[in-house]
């Protein structure tokens, strides 16, 4: 998938760093769009997957899928950003060695109200807990569902972590378990409380983040990409999870970009709420030299 997903966003990447389709209106207002290209002494920078983001203290976390976390000290305005590299570092077994290779696919980060870092990864559902050395501190106690959940694949696991006020660390597998509907998602919080919604109708449509709005609902980040002749669809939606009617929460989509439809598509995995009605998403580039690791400074206007 890696060199064809290159191959299909190359061209549009040569020419262009705004992603918008020409003349676009709608419920997103982009406000910076930036390609990131930093280098930390001894680690790769690449494949960013997930973000976070610390209020008191304007720390910026970005987790690589191979198992590593940048830091960064970040200063948002009402319209623009900057980014200060801070720090590096490996995730690492409770010894202080780094993680076994076949458990680094970290996929999802969050912090909760004392800023304590926890991390999703793919591969058998598991939700860990890290120091800010990136040194374990223990695994979560996962609820039933997930634990019994029959994967679609090992790489169709948890790719998405959020903090919620109210319902504590949320999370959400990229594909519904098997023998269930491919659009029929699920959200699960950890003491076993579940919520339900439809994805969109793409094919291979999946989730790859979610994160806890201002007023308590969910916005969900989906991407579908379905072959270098078909189409590739990153969909922003926002799941009302405060208003579900017989296990089904409505959603509303704010935005679709739609490669059919004149966008500059990238592989967006990461989503972060980092003031009222303002988040960043960031694209991973699959270590790739043809695709970007791009960060989007955003503000949600309904």
């Amino acid at each position: 998938m890696r060199i064809l997903l290159s191959l299909f966003i190359l061209l549009s990447q040569l020419f262009a760093l705004d992603i918008r389709a020409k003349d676009y209106k709608g419920s997103v207002k982009f406000l910076k769009q930036i390609q990131l290209d930093y280098k930390f002494k001894g680690y790769n920078f690449s494949e960013i997957s997930a973000l976070a983001y610390n209020s008191k203290t304007n720390i910026l976390y970005m987790v690589s899928d191979k198992g590593s976390m940048f830091k960064f000290k970040a200063n948002f305005t009402k319209d623009n950003f900057s980014l200060t590299p801070l720090s590096a570092t490996y995730f690492k077994r409770k010894n202080g060695k780094r993680l076994r290779s076949w458990k680094r696919d970290t996929e999802g980060i969050a912090l909760d109200r004392a800023g304590h870092i926890f991390v999703s990864r793919e591969g058998k559902p598991k939700i860990t807990q890290f120091r800010e050395d990136g040194r374990k501190i223990k695994n979560l106690k996962l609820p039933k569902a997930l634990l019994k959940a029959k994967l679609r694949s090992r790489n169709k696991s948890l790719e998405s972590l959020t903090f919620h006020p109210k319902y504590g660390l949320l999370t959400a597998l990229e594909l519904p378990p098997k023998k269930q509907d491919i659009h029929y998602q699920t959200i699960y919080s950890l003491n076993g409380k579940e919520w339900h919604f439809f994805t969109e109708n793409y094919k291979k449509n999946g989730v790859t983040d979610i994160e806890t709005t201002d007023d308590g609902n969910l916005l969900v980040l989906e991407r579908s990409y379905s072959g270098y002749f078909g189409k590739f669809v990153v969909t922003l939606k926002k799941v009302y999870i405060n208003n579900c009617k017989r296990k089904i929460c409505p959603s509303k989509v704010l935005l679709s970009i739609d490669s059919a439809k004149g966008w500059i598509v990238e592989n967006f995995e990461g989503l972060v709420r980092v003031g009222k009605n303002r988040y960043l998403m960031v694209s991973d580039d699959n270590d790739s030299f043809f695709q970007t690791t791009m960060l989007i400074y955003f503000e949600i206007l309904d």
